[in-house]
């Protein structure tokens, strides 16, 4: 999910100390942009609804292919699922910071230890959604954050090892069980979508703000398509591309949902001000994660956020969120 900035090495919940020392190094790692690099806004015409609150830090979220959505709650530390007419049902608890979640048939698989693995305690889970039952496909990860399912069968993980050795993202084939860590190169990646040609994947760097495109091909090989420097820090989190070519990012720091254009790289906010109150300017504290599932007989784009809400967002006419691969049943 989120940055985590300062926890990586320290408890689980932020002290003092550890704030004060993330500020600084994000204040110097990343002067203030001018202002001619002020994202604006494109958010007319969209409408928002919230359709859950009081679910605790919320992190990631995956479509069931039926109406409803499985949610993770990194506090405190729930697998949820909310069903078409928003009712929620609890899967699991005293989960230890769960994070990414992917839907493969019958089988959600989903990350836990984001933000509390530095010495490598982090898991791969699978959750059976017939019978509910839970089982530990793979153990050892560090900070493991992002997940991405491809068109192989094979997941992706992001791990946000900030500040500690960059590890990358790593690869898991669901057929053999083969896992091969630090499959590619990233500095602190957080978020994963798979791009329309089906050959590379977006990644967001989150320190840097950066949209980075990867060849699955070529995972060596990465290139940045774009910014979004909103503020001092926006703190992008997960992202979800559509098969028009868009990119919706979550911005945890800024509180805010961007719309990214990789081909001019030019970005936009869609919505704003969804931020933890009081909170200070430290991920998590406002939007998570974003996901396009079926909205009636279009789509939507739902989204998680810090201070416990899911919401959704309809989009004006004009704006095709076909995502790149529909939902599986």
């Amino acid at each position: 999910m989120m940055t985590r900035i300062g926890m990586l090495v320290f408890a689980p919940r932020i002290v003092a100390a550890a704030v004060t020392a993330a500020t600084t190094a994000i204040v110097l790692a990343f002067p203030t942009p001018p202002a001619s690099a002020a994202v604006g806004p494109c958010s007319v015409g969209w409408q928002a609804e919230t359709l859950a609150s009081g679910l605790g830090e919320l992190e990631n979220l995956e479509p069931d292919g039926a109406g409803g959505l499985y949610v993770t709650a990194l506090t405190p530390g729930i697998l949820y699922h909310i069903d078409a007419e928003s009712a929620v049902t609890t899967l699991l608890t005293n989960l230890d910071n769960p994070a990414g979640i992917r839907l493969v048939g019958d089988h959600l698989y989903f990350l836990t230890g984001d933000q509390s693995s530095p010495n490598g305690e982090g898991t791969l889970q699978r959750f059976d959604v017939t019978d509910r039952t839970a089982t530990t496909v793979l153990t050892g990860l560090v900070q493991p954050n992002g997940l991405l399912l491809l068109p192989d069968g094979d997941l992706l993980i992001t791990h946000l090892t900030f500040p500690t050795q960059p590890i990358g993202i790593s690869r898991y084939r669901t057929a053999s069980g083969e896992f091969t860590p630090g499959w590619a190169k990233a500095q602190t990646p957080n978020g994963l979508a798979l791009a329309p040609d089906l050959q590379t994947i977006y990644i967001d760097d989150m320190l840097a703000s950066k949209i980075v495109r990867v060849s699955l091909n070529a995972p060596d090989t990465a290139s940045a398509v774009g910014e979004i420097r909103d503020g001092l820090f926006p703190g992008l989190d997960d992202l979800e591309a559509t098969s028009s070519g868009l990119v919706f990012v979550a911005g945890d720091n800024s509180g805010s949902v961007y719309q990214f254009d990789p081909i001019t790289g030019a970005s936009c906010t869609v919505a704003e001000g969804w931020l933890v109150p009081d909170s200070l300017p430290i991920p998590p504290r406002g939007p998570t994660s974003v996901r396009i599932a079926r909205d009636v007989d279009g789509w939507a784009l739902y989204v998680t956020c810090a201070d416990g809400a899911l919401r959704r967002l309809r989009p004006p006419s004009g704006v095709d969120l076909t995502p790149v691969s529909a939902p599986r049943p």
